[in-house]
């Protein structure tokens, strides 16, 4: 997506570092986080969806205990968050408020998006909080994670969220105008770069670790998130934090910070990750009602138009469509377990919760969750 294009952007996730949040690690920057709620709220306002990823839990917690600098052990980490995440919520949550907007936090590990049913979950979560109108404010669960789950930097989880609910772009500000030639402090004839495909091998060379000492990213993190953004197709801009109305400049198009260009489509993308990247674990035979649906529609396929199950599948994994030949003609993340399915099949939603004893979707397979084959 290049950026004349960025005004058709409709879900763009926005991710804050952790310097730019707390002053250097001097506590929470409230003049500055007014300032990009504000901007945020004028995306809302324009009908964008807006997921913001926000650093600052560990570093606000540091200068709330008055530590003389970022605890080192996994506890002490743990316990920091704790405390940071209760001053970087309020301030958000008030803030969102002076523009009548929800704020909604959400704690995620990569255990969350590595299960397929938490995957599921968090994103059925996410999508109907964008659908309620609220912000959702996420952030890694500092409190509970471990080494082998933790994302390791918010970067990381900020491309992961992109992927998750399918953002069209992924704003990434920092502390620095973007990425250079090289290091501006060790080369002074080092140059922005405005605009480079995440194919471009020179990157590898271009990106440093963080200084700062705050957070546990640096512009090597950013590339990396660039690149796993744009496996979902999403584009991604890592800009200046600290400039004048940053992320409306950046949704307008301007040439601002270092854009980093996918190189396939969203719907490309989610049609190649469904269509190759998952194994699939069960079939459901559709009737000719159902799967013209599907085909012709573009709709999602309810249980009532479900023939038969075979296969054994949990909730979040993949399963075929087939019609009553045998062909394939859809696969997607099913909503229901293969033991449910095959008590709903055939049956209204609304008859779930009396066969099944709850409700969760009353669709079988999302549309969103769905790829034609």
């Amino acid at each position: 997506m290049s950026r004349t294009n960025f005004h058709s952007v409709k879900r763009v996730v926005v991710k804050i570092g952790s310097a730019l949040l707390t002053k250097g690690g001097k506590g929470l920057d409230k003049t500055a986080i007014a300032e990009w709620v504000s901007q945020m709220a004028v995306l809302k306002h324009q009908d964008i969806d807006v997921i913001l990823v926000s650093s600052g839990a560990v570093a606000e917690g540091v200068a709330r205990l008055g530590l003389k600098s970022r605890p080192i052990t996994l506890h002490e980490l743990q316990a920091t968050a704790a405390v940071g995440q209760m001053g970087l919520v309020r301030v958000f949550d008030d803030n969102f408020q002076q523009h009548k907007l929800h704020a909604a936090q959400v704690l995620l590990t990569h255990d969350d998006l590595a299960n397929r049913q938490r995957y599921l979950n968090a994103r059925s979560t996410l999508l109907t909080l964008l659908k309620f109108g609220a912000v959702p404010v996420i952030n890694e669960n500092d409190t509970v994670a471990t080494e082998e789950i933790r994302f390791g930097d918010n970067d990381t989880l900020a491309a992961l969220v992109a992927n998750l609910v399918e953002a069209d772009l992924l704003i990434i500000l920092t502390d620095q105008k973007g990425l250079y030639t090289g290091d501006p402090s060790i080369y002074p004839d080092a140059t922005l770069i405005s605009e480079i495909s995440v194919n471009d091998d020179r990157l590898n060379s271009m990106a440093g670790d963080s200084r700062s000492g705050l957070g546990r990213g640096g512009m090597s993190t950013k590339v990396r998130a660039a690149r796993l953004a744009a496996r979902s197709g999403a584009a991604t801009v890592v800009v200046a934090g600290a400039a004048q109305h940053v992320i409306t400049e950046v949704i307008a198009g301007a040439v601002v910070g270092t854009h980093f260009l996918p190189d396939i489509e969203p719907f490309a993308a989610r049609k190649r990750w469904l269509a190759g990247q998952l194994q699939v674990k069960g079939q459901v035979v559709l009737d000719a009602g159902a799967v013209n649906v599907l085909q012709n529609e573009g709709k999602s396929l309810l249980a009532v138009g479900v023939k038969s199950v075979s296969g054994t599948f949990e909730r979040g994994e993949l399963v075929a469509c087939l019609n009553e030949s045998g062909v394939e003609i859809a696969r997607g993340l099913i909503n229901y377990s293969h033991t449910d399915t095959r008590l709903i099949a055939g049956k209204s939603s609304s008859e779930f919760e009396k066969i099944l004893g709850y409700a969760d979707d009353s669709e079988l397979i999302h549309r969103d969750n769905m790829v034609l084959v």
